[in-house]
């Protein structure tokens, strides 16, 4: 199997750290140890569908991402839209020697980032995002309970 398309999985855990003046993030040490076999090859920053905030997807995740969406037919015009859509703003992203990344401006705006930042592991992804915004997005769930039966509990295992 090309190392390129190793799937990164499970990632763990929820991480503040802060944004500097030159919007550049550091990674938390526990973060990249898990992504440590992706930082050669890079990552991808991009808007979230559903959320103001960001997704990071190491390269492999997003590779096989690209591989489903390049399957759509791009003569329709819902599938032609939903990939401009779910595509725009998305940068790749390095991260430096001293295990920082830089936020562009335009995803910065996005997300509303300013100082207090929160990276929250999302299976395969992570999330990024302004901690107001994330501490609202946690608590916004109306009925947790609920929402984990629906979701989780036709798994028959």
């Amino acid at each position: 199997m090309n190392r390129n398309y190793i799937k990164v999985t499970n990632l763990i855990g929820t991480y503040e750290c802060k944004v500097d003046a030159k919007a550049r993030l550091m990674l938390p040490s526990a973060l990249k140890k898990q992504l440590a076999n992706e930082l050669t090859d890079g990552f991808v920053l991009k808007r979230s569908v559903f959320q103001k905030c960001l997704e990071l997807y190491p390269l492999s995740e997003w590779r096989l991402l690209m591989e489903k969406m390049n399957k759509l037919n791009r003569f329709n015009k819902k599938n032609n839209d939903f990939i401009r859509k779910f595509t725009a703003g998305v940068k790749v992203i390095e991260i430096d020697a001293n295990g920082r990344l830089l936020v562009p401006k335009d995803l910065m705006l996005f997300s509303g980032i300013e100082k207090e930042v929160v990276l929250s592991s999302a299976i395969n992804i992570v999330e990024i995002w302004d901690k107001d915004a994330y501490e609202n997005a946690i608590s916004d769930v109306d009925d947790f309970a609920d929402l984990a039966e629906e979701v989780m509990g036709d798994q028959d295992e």
